[in-house]
């Protein structure tokens, strides 16, 4: 009769530990169902699932894993598993499986107790937890602090809308970015990033820099907070804003382009996505000509802004139809998309402000970054810890890996 056992093999890890065991269960022909091994701080933990021939038995088996084991000063234990046990397992297989991605400077066990407790509750399973960030070191500080883990979750929630809501109450309550993604082909497979570009990309809003420049920076600061209360939509706030910049000479905008200030994480981000041959692009109500400034400098491949009207070096304080607004922007996300044969499953967009939100939800990931309440609850996924180069981690990557 074939029988099954679960093999747990614990004890301080050293190279060869694997090919020891492995090499025991050789002799005995036996046939590996499931491996799985990590390390902690020099900590081994391996687990097998194992096949035994009908002719052999189980006994010869272990008593040779526990003689290796000793040696090797290993616990080994071993458990039979029926068959029935064993098909149930195959069976589950096939189960959906979500990926949980936790960012923050510092990663605390209330952070993870609370996001396991919601897993738990919505009777998910957590097979596998991985580090993604590297290693922190007490006695060299330098550098920035970020701290990531990733889980891998099997099964659905009945209720995809309430486990989102719980996540997002622990990210505002506990200072962690929560990310809950279907691990699916496209989760692994994107191939295209779309940003926003006034306070996403840099840390600044250019119109608010060129009507400060031209004297006109409270009469600006009064239209939006208008459009704001509601008063005025996107495209009438936006002709009036641009409109006060009439007669600014045009050599101001080299001024301020030249010392945009970019976010933290922006620079790494760019480099290692065009390392691994990703698509990015500006899609911004912001201007055209500050996007090309960062095309040169950070490498895009698609800017698509408002263009501002200049004749005789001087802003008439007009721009140039159509005004990119909120709709605009999704619509450029899909034009782009359809050039490069994508799907937009394929893309990640990321933005701060409520004329982003189209333009989010039009992609398989629509990241809110460092934004408004309700862009983060609509966007689905956000960012508010980190810097730019948080988004790596939501793709998989670990630090070792994400190298300019």
């Amino acid at each position: 009769m074939r029988e099954i056992y679960q093999l747990n093999i614990t004890g301080p890890d050293q190279p060869g530990v694997t090919a020891a065991l492995t090499h025991v269960l050789a002799e005995h022909r036996i046939n590996i169902l499931d491996i799985n091994q990590s390390v902690i701080h020099q900590t081994l933990a391996l687990g097998m699932l194992v096949e035994i021939p009908r002719e052999g038995g189980s006994g010869p088996v272990l008593k040779d894993l526990l003689y290796r084991g000793h040696e090797l000063d290993l616990q080994v234990r071993m458990t039979p598993v029926s068959i029935e046990s064993y098909e149930a397992w195959v069976r589950r297989q096939g189960a959906p499986r979500h990926i949980l991605t936790l960012l923050a400077r510092d990663i605390t066990a209330d952070q993870v107790a609370s996001v396991t407790s919601v897993v738990s509750e919505h009777g998910l399973n957590i097979d596998h937890i991985t580090r993604l960030s590297g290693r922190r070191s007490f006695r060299h500080a330098g550098g920035r602090r970020v701290a990531c883990v990733e889980l891998s979750v099997r099964g659905a929630p009945d209720d995809e809308d309430a486990i989102r809501g719980q996540f997002i109450d622990i990210a505002s309550d506990l200072g962690v970015d929560i990310a809950w993604q279907e691990d699916n082909i496209y989760r692994r497979n994107r191939r295209m990033v779309a940003f926003d570009m006034d306070s996403t990309l840099i840390q600044t809003e250019v119109i608010v820099e060129l009507a400060r420049a031209a004297g006109r920076g409270e009469a600006v600061r009064e239209v939006t907070e208008a459009a704001m209360r509601g008063e005025l939509d996107f495209q009438e706030s936006f002709r009036r804003r641009v409109a006060q910049l009439a007669g600014l000479d045009a050599s101001v905008l080299e001024q301020i382009a030249d010392r945009l200030p970019l976010t933290e994480g922006a620079e790494r981000l760019l480099s290692v996505l065009k390392k691994v041959g990703f698509k990015t692009a500006i899609i911004s109500g912001g201007f055209g000509y500050f996007g090309r400034a960062l095309q040169q400098r950070l490498g895009f491949d698609y800017v698509c802004a408002n263009e501002l009207d200049i004749r005789d070096g001087k802003v008439t304080g007009e721009v140039i139809e159509p005004i990119v607004d909120g709709a605009r922007k999704a619509q450029l996300l899909d034009e782009i998309v359809e050039k490069e044969g994508l799907s937009r499953e394929q893309v990640i967009a990321v933005g701060d402000g409520a004329n982003d939100l189209p333009m989010l939800n039009r992609a398989g990931l629509g990241i809110a970054f460092h934004a408004k309440p309700r862009v983060r609850e609509e966007a689905g996924h956000h960012i508010s810890h980190l810097g730019l180069d948080g988004i790596l981690y939501m793709l998989g990557m670990r630090d070792r890996d994400a190298h300019p």
